[in-house]
């Protein structure tokens, strides 16, 4: 289900956004679990407590007169989570050509000038595309981790391995595209898909993307030159996986 957030600090244009998102998901027959919306940053930061793409953000590029703001915080929610999905709303169009430099993969750039009609439009457009990803990520090859916490989803596909984080109770991903950090424990994760392999107390591995195993130095390859470490105790029962 999707989660929405907004990040816009004039309320008139808030308000029109919310009762936009509202009306078309609810003519659309569109499901969400909510819409968050959010003046400052920050305040937007701190509430990401799940990453995939049932997350949508739609970010006003100029905070509080600070003109690039918005890709600021899009470049931050990037790194916390590759599959979020991002939409500018914006009287700054001409910042298209920055997302690239930012390197935040916007999904659409929506200007605020455009008619009630157009307006409507773009946002169930939108809403249409992103409700489809996520029923085809689900549908097709996924993992899925929930907990109390966290609620992660991306293609199985991309995962290079799970390692535990220096922040107690957290977990870190890392994929083909980037690195996400959440709520969890990796023996837990270890369980949860029987397509996964706890290689070391500290890792769990996707054993379909490791490249090359060195047995001296008891370290995982994946592409783009990741690497994670395999216990003496691990390192039989890895290979026997990724024989079969």
């Amino acid at each position: 289900m999707l989660s929405i957030f907004v990040l816009e600090d004039d309320f008139v244009q808030q308000t029109r956004i919310e009762t936009v998102i509202k009306e078309t998901a609810k003519a659309k027959g569109i499901t969400y679990k909510s819409v968050s919306l959010f003046g400052k940053p920050q305040q937007l930061l701190d509430a990401i407590k799940e990453t995939g793409n049932h997350q949508l953000f739609f970010l006003d590029i100029e905070i509080k007169e600070e003109e690039k703001k918005g890709m600021e915080i899009a470049r931050e929610i990037r790194l916390r989570d590759p599959n979020a999905l991002i939409v500018f709303v914006t009287t700054h169009s001409e910042f298209m050509p920055l997302t690239y430099k930012y390197r935040v993969s916007a999904l659409d750039f929506i200007d605020k000038g455009l008619s009630e009609e157009d307006y409507r439009d773009a946002i169930m457009s939108v809403l249409d595309y992103a409700n489809s990803q996520m029923k085809q990520t689900v549908s097709q090859d996924a993992f899925v981790y929930k907990n109390e916490h966290s609620h992660v989803q991306v293609p199985f596909a991309d995962i290079l391995y799970f390692e535990t984080s220096s922040i107690v109770h957290k977990v870190i991903l890392t994929t083909k595209t980037g690195s996400m950090e959440f709520y969890g424990k990796v023996s837990e994760i270890a369980k949860s898909d029987d397509r996964l392999y706890q290689s070391h107390r500290a890792y769990v591995v996707n054993p379909e993307n490791v490249t090359s195993i060195d047995r001296k130095e008891y370290l995982v390859h994946f592409e783009n030159d990741e690497s994670c470490f395999v216990s003496r105790m691990k390192l039989k029962g890895l290979i026997e996986r990724i024989m079969k």
